[in-house]
C-alpha cells in the first residue's frame, strides 16, 4: 500500500505526466468501430453458413452438420445480443454521470 499512494497517482493523472498515448489509435483496423463491424460480419457469415447447411440438408445432406451450424449461429447471435446489452448498459451509466 505504501508503494503507490493515491495522491501521487491522482497528481500524475491531473498533470498529464505518466499518461501514455494510445498506440493503437493510429493503426488501421483497430478502432472500436472496425472491431464491432468485424464481429457483426462474422455473425452474418455464420448465419449464411446455416443457410447453406440447411439447403444441403434439404437435398440429402448430413443432419449433424446442419444442427451444428444452427447451434453455432444461435450461440454467436446470443453473444452479440449480450454484448449489445452490455454496451447499452454502459452507455446509460455514462450518461448518468455528473460532469
Amino acid at each position: 500500500m505504501t508503494d503507490l499512494p493515491i495522491k501521487d497517482i491522482g497528481g500524475k493523472m491531473i498533470s498529464g505526466e505518466g499518461l501514455q498515448t494510445n498506440s493503437l489509435k493510429n493503426e488501421p483496423g483497430t478502432s472500436f468501430d472496425s472491431v464491432i463491424n468485424d464481429a457483426l460480419g462474422k455473425v452474418s457469415q455464420v448465419q449464411k453458413d446455416v443457410e447453406t447447411a440447411v439447403n444441403e440438408l434439404a437435398t440429402g445432406g448430413d443432419i449433424t452438420d446442419a444442427v451444428l451450424a444452427i447451434e453455432k449461429a444461435d450461440m454467436s447471435f446470443q453473444l452479440m445480443v449480450e454484448i449489445r446489452n452490455k454496451l447499452i448498459s454502459t452507455y446509460e451509466e455514462v450518461m448518468k454521470m455528473q460532469v
